[in-house]
């Protein structure tokens, strides 16, 4: 009897949505299609307001038929929540002391898990990947947290330059968080594989490589491209290695 495929919750990046996400990342649907049944969800807050291409996380698409970018988002862009609380903005390079809109979506992904669940994995790209972290964390550090998985991906992820989210790394990293106690635990037990390109120009690969720390024996894979979730035929083998384990 063939084993089922993986069921793994999908999150989009900051100006995409489900439908979006969900075509942009056909060839990986297609790579890993024996392996893995990617389940989608959208992110609850709208965008109404799109900045300039330094205001934003937005970035372009991958190169035809290898993976996913956020580029324009789709017809209904949405965000997990806004670094510009007042112009309901996001960028992930923008500091701000505290965020708007991550309590819904953390409540958003509750909901999705017990509507759509169970879930063995998650995955997130961009802003979404950024966010799985953080549920990574809750995941381990929170007796009811709104998700639990088997392992995660994170693609083009990145810790939240927001003040008050610093309470989800500090205790992983040594940092005393702000205003929050450290929980004083090792880093998470969630094996992660970390995705990321080095001529990514929306999330440099140093932002993503500052998340590894957070996490105990990641796994990483690297690609040569910029902004999008790779999903050729030379990047079968890593993704393929890692959900092995949990197939």
């Amino acid at each position: 009897m063939s084993q089922r495929p993986l069921r793994v919750l999908s999150l989009h990046g900051y100006r995409q949505d489900g439908a979006s996400f969900r075509e942009k990342t056909g060839a990986l649907r297609k790579l890993l299609k024996k392996q893995v049944e990617l389940v989608y969800m959208t992110a609850p807050h709208h965008v109404t307001r799109v900045c300039s291409a330094g205001g934003t996380e937005g970035g372009g698409s991958g190169p035809s038929g290898s993976g996913a970018g956020e580029g324009s988002g789709g017809p209904d862009p949405r965000g997990w929540w806004f670094s510009d609380v007042e112009g309901r903005s996001f960028s992930a390079q923008q500091r701000c002391a505290e965020s708007l809109g991550l309590e819904e979506s953390l409540a958003a992904v509750r909901a999705a898990g017990e509507e759509l669940g169970p879930f063995d994995g998650v995955l997130g790209f961009s802003q979404g990947a950024a966010l799985v972290a953080v549920l990574c964390a809750l995941q381990e550090r929170d007796p009811d947290p709104p998700l639990r998985v088997r392992f995660a991906v994170l693609v083009a992820g990145f810790r939240s330059a927001c003040e008050g989210h610093r309470g989800f790394y500090g205790a992983a990293l040594g940092e005393p968080p702000l205003g929050v106690p450290s929980l004083g635990v090792p880093p998470l037990g969630v094996p992660s594989l970390h995705v990321f390109g080095l001529d990514d120009r929306v999330i440099p690969g140093a932002m993503s490589r500052e998340l590894l720390p957070l996490f105990r024996e990641p796994a990483v894979m690297e690609h040569p491209g910029g902004h999008f979730v790779p999903a050729s035929s030379t990047h079968r083998q890593t993704y393929q290695d890692f959900l092995s384990r949990f197939l």
